[in-house]
């Protein structure tokens, strides 16, 4: 379900403060076949393409001052849409990839179930597990949310960064830049294909003010991908 804030209607409002969106990338096949894809590099399908251009339309009108993105395939396609409207380069940085989930990558959502049950229920519970012997959550969160603040203060006083990632590796640095302890990142809810979040820079530190916002409610297709 997506939590909406005023970030189209304040997109350049003087004293507004900086803002980040992150954008998930569009739709795979392995995400059709709810197949784990980690740090795999699984290209978009034709209707990932669509959703790409589609969301990138609503961007490109939020004018963001610069793009960086996740250096697999998909992310990149995805950032390529909105490149082509804004005429902004995309800065790729492999920090931004999606989580490297080890035997747990290829599999579908029912196999894991199958054969790791105890470490799919100990994650969801928000305990820290290296799922399919991968990074653990807060791994993810120590190379990617650097990564996207080094890109937030080259931005303008009132600047726009949007950055174009994958599902768990935005969830987790947003719950970094919001100070959440990690046990909660869980409780943030999933992204669908091509759905972004917002966080607003305030005095006080970072606050969330759109989640999964971009379109009607749809299907979160893969955990983390």
């Amino acid at each position: 379900m997506a939590v909406s804030g005023d970030a189209e209607r304040t997109a350049r409002t003087p004293g507004r403060g900086r803002r980040i969106i992150l954008w998930r990338h569009g739709q795979t096949s392995w995400n059709v076949e709810r197949r784990f894809q980690g740090s795999t590099d699984v290209e978009l399908t034709d209707t990932g393409i669509r959703q790409a251009r589609r969301a990138a339309r609503l961007l490109a009108s939020l004018e963001p001052d610069a793009i960086v993105s996740s250096d697999l395939k998909r992310a990149v396609r995805t950032a390529a849409e909105l490149a082509a409207l804004t005429g902004l380069d995309v800065a790729l940085d492999e920090g931004l990839r999606e989580t490297y989930a080890g035997v747990w990558q290829g599999l579908t959502h029912e196999e894991i179930l199958a054969r790791y049950g105890e470490e799919y229920a100990a994650w969801k519970r928000g305990e820290p597990v290296r799922r399919g012997g991968g990074e653990l959550e807060t791994e993810v969160a120590d190379r990617a949310a650097p990564v996207v603040l080094r890109h937030v203060e080259k931005l303008p006083e009132d600047g726009t960064l949007v950055v174009v990632s994958h599902g768990g590796t935005i969830r987790t640095t947003i719950g970094r830049l919001l100070g959440l302890q990690a046990r909660h990142w869980e409780s943030l809810g999933g992204l669908s294909n091509c759905c972004w979040s917002v966080l607003g820079q305030q005095p006080s530190g970072w606050r969330l003010l759109e989640h999964n916002a971009g379109t009607l409610p749809e299907p979160v297709l893969g955990d983390d991908d």
